[in-house]
């Protein structure tokens, strides 16, 4: 017997089950954090948003749908609290885990599904994409685009082809993630020697995405340093960093020790499409990780290479990998020794992508006590007449924050994040203040 041909009884309430566990976990992690970095572009703007700011691309990315969320948000629970806008990424991460079970079920069998769900609930290495809730914009994409795939799964007919084509669009208005998903379903459609008349459901959305990047996107707020023609002969490296970075990821590998976990999955791959006719699923997974990173490289290798294996992009990645990995995965034997050995495995490697994730959260839990300090800062200098009009309370932290005025006027209209909260950080405090007040007026 085969890994592919065992079946556990209730596999999908055991994935519910490990979801509701692993994302109560993390909100429970994340309890004490509050809004970071380009969140606070969203909440400066938000009052000044119209219908054509939802068009208008954040970091080259279409994010109508990102901000749609943020707008509800910030409308009914202001910023009083950031555990809403963590539980809306939690429930796509949840999402995309049994969208992915449900796929790899049908392709794998039960055990592959399983596993599957289970390292993506508990990604450490994708830590972005599991303790900041700005990541809705990737995992809203990765969702969406699991139930593209799943939905064109078999012979798929038209009503499924109309779903499907929702899905394609709706993974681009969270994401540009959401254009290799659509190119992942391409391939599978194209491999698998469908009509070529169903590629066509997937136009309109290729055709809208195509026409909002010349018309807006690519005149978005330009990358700092600036992409260049440089970039192309870093692809085989960013290339490495960020195959290699996601595969190990899922086993909670970082640094060079990935390479080494990369050249296995490589082999592991490499030898079950020798034996075999590659899967026309994972081989569609295969170009999906080819064209992500080797897109990625063009807009943001100048930043270096090792970003490549940053943790919003090992999450995407990650997805990639567990498809294409479970084909060769099926075919394990589930006998005698086989059967301890793998599960034990599992079990490591889950294991040590969650305590990976607790060292991240941890790091940004004192991350977050340092901002707390800086929004804490703001409320202290408000009626102060030495408060600079122009100061920026923490270029590192929160660098989007460079107008008080503008600050408080978005605390008045959603709330004081840091209201009730005593001064823990003592030291970030007086700092932040210092930057708050002109030089010399006192």
């Amino acid at each position: 017997m085969i890994v592919g041909d065992v079946r556990v009884r209730r596999a999908r309430l055991l994935v519910v089950v490990a979801a509701v566990a692993a994302c109560s976990a993390i909100l429970w992690l994340s309890r004490s954090y509050t809004f970071y970095f380009d969140e606070w572009s969203f909440i400066l703007t938000a009052q000044d948003w119209t219908w054509l700011t939802y068009l208008e691309p954040h970091n080259q990315h279409p994010v109508m749908a990102t901000r749609a969320i943020y707008a509800v948000l910030l409308s009914t629970v202001g910023l009083r609290s950031y555990a809403p806008y963590m539980a809306v990424l939690l429930l796509l991460h949840a999402t995309s885990a049994l969208l992915l079970f449900e796929l790899m079920r049908r392709r794998a069998g039960d055990v592959i599904a399983l596993a599957c769900a289970a390292m993506l609930l508990v990604l450490g290495a994708g830590w972005e994409s599991l303790l900041w809730a700005l990541q809705i914009a990737y995992n809203g994409s990765v969702a969406c685009g699991l139930g593209l795939l799943f939905a064109i799964e078999g012979t798929p007919g038209r009503g499924r082809l109309a779903i499907a084509a929702i899905l394609a669009a709706a993974s681009m208005t969270f994401s540009a993630i959401g254009l290799f998903f659509v190119i992942v379903a391409g391939a599978w459609l194209i491999l698998a020697r469908t009509p070529r008349r169903d590629l066509f459901w997937f136009a309109p959305a290729a055709l809208a995405f195509g026409t909002w990047y010349l018309v807006l996107g690519r005149h978005g707020t330009p990358m700092v340093p600036p992409p260049t023609a440089a970039n192309v002969l870093l692809l085989p490296e960013y290339m490495a960093w960020g195959l290699a970075g996601s595969v190990a990821g899922l086993i909670g590998v970082t640094g060079s020790a990935s390479f080494v976990v990369l050249a296995l999955a490589l082999a592991a791959v490499g030898f079950s499409w020798w034996r075999e006719h590659p899967d026309p699923l994972s081989a569609s997974a295969a170009v999906g990780l080819v064209a992500f990173y080797g897109f990625t490289d063009l807009t943001r290798a100048q930043l270096g290479v090792e970003q490549a294996a940053s943790g919003r992009y090992v999450y995407v990645g990650a997805v990639l990998w567990l498809i294409l990995l479970a084909a060769p995965a099926r075919r394990l034997p589930w006998r005698g020794i086989w059967r301890p050995a793998l599960i034990a495995c599992l079990f490591l490697a889950c294991f040590n992508s969650s305590v990976l994730l607790v060292e991240y959260a941890t790091a940004k839990t004192q991350l977050m006590a340092r901002e707390v300090a800086d929004l804490q800062a703001l409320a202290a200098v408000r009626t102060d007449p030495c408060l600079n009009p122009a100061g920026a309370v923490d270029v590192l932290v929160m660098p989007y924050v460079m107008s008080p005025a503008l600050y408080y006027r978005a605390i008045d209209r959603y709330g004081d994040p840091s209201a009730g909260l005593p001064v823990t950080d003592q030291t970030d405090f007086a700092r932040a203040r210092l930057n708050l007040v002109s030089n010399g007026c006192r």
